[in-house]
């Protein structure tokens, strides 16, 4: 760019602004919901929000565009989505299951349909990097995803403790003598791969140590594969089937043995990995690393948010 007058709009991968779903043009009402709402999205919307009122007051004449993380989980059916919980909380509270590594999931369902010449394809996504989700896609639609309310949900993530017991908070409270606000700053700091191990909160580290004998790097990473396995499970349950797992993401992309452990004993389902082909996956390759046998196709596809959402931005902006 010569000129930031060449600027058409800037785009923002979003995380959360509840009702205010979609892909949005920032204003004052969205940036003062991001704000409200930042207790669900600590790591998230405070720094967006700034960095949206920044450019907003730099460069007023170019739109922004917000594409929220939420909004390509709207076609999930609403079953799915709620919580048992009182029914006014849902509409007063806004309180549901949410979703989010949106772009992540729109890409690799919309790419994985190119790939295969397939645009109705039943896949699950698994987004495994410095947080996680998996998520069931018919014909690159959202039908569950992993994280719920919000985005320390679902899967154990690197320092993120993911699905907990709520009711465990006040006995932690009354034994450790620490406030709400401690235990959650904890468990969004210091749970996870990290909490798990004690030792990190990147897999390589862990395979690493694992590897060497540590003993709790080992657990960490079990603990982690059967989070996914149990939503892999349940997300068959969900579509009837897959045509394709899809593995993406910084772990997803790079770990032999998280995929290898992942996959181990589902034959019975018809999804069987290729250990030769597992094992040389190369970097930011598209590879299909289930044997020809498989009902189910296992792959590994590089993500792509950016586009996902630079493309959102242009339509916006029209």
């Amino acid at each position: 760019l010569k000129s930031v007058d060449e600027v058409a709009g800037i785009g923002f991968k979003a995380v959360f602004a509840g009702s205010l779903s979609g892909v949005r043009i920032v204003n004052t009402e969205l940036l003062e919901k991001m704000e409200v709402l930042s207790d669900i999205a600590p790591a998230h919307n405070p720094p967006y929000a700034k960095a949206m009122r920044q450019l907003r007051q730099a460069f007023p004449s170019i739109p922004l565009v917000a594409a929220l993380e939420t909004g390509f989980h709207e076609t999930i059916p609403p079953e799915i989505r709620a919580y048992a919980v009182p029914f006014e909380w849902q509409d007063k509270y806004e309180t549901k299951r949410w979703g989010f590594h949106g772009a992540s999931h729109r890409f690799i369902g919309g790419r994985i349909g190119e790939m295969l010449g397939n645009d109705d394809l039943k896949v699950v996504s698994c987004h495994l990097g410095g947080s996680n989700s998996l998520c069931a896609q018919r014909g690159n639609k959202s039908q569950a995803n992993s994280l719920g309310m919000s985005p320390q949900t679902g899967l154990l993530h690197n320092n993120r403790v993911g699905d907990f017991d709520p009711y465990a908070l006040p006995l932690l409270m009354r034994l450790s003598g620490k406030s709400m606000q401690e235990l959650l700053d904890e468990m969004s700091t210091n749970g996870g791969l990290l909490g798990l191990s004690g030792l990190s909160s990147d897999v390589r580290d862990l395979e690493e140590a694992a590897s060497n004998g540590h003993e709790r790097a080992d657990f960490a990473l079990k603990v982690f594969v059967a989070s996914i396995r149990q939503y892999l499970g349940s997300y068959l349950v969900v579509l009837g089937g897959a045509d394709a797992i899809v593995f993406t993401g910084g772990i997803g992309e790079n770990s032999q043995r998280i995929r290898r452990e992942v996959c181990t004993g589902l034959d019975w389902a018809g999804i069987t990995l290729d250990e030769e082909q597992n094992g040389a996956v190369e970097r930011d390759a598209e590879v299909c690393i289930s044997t020809d046998d498989s009902r189910t196709q296992i792959w590994v596809v590089p993500t792509n948010e950016e586009i996902v959402v630079a493309r959102q931005t242009v339509e916006a902006v029209g």
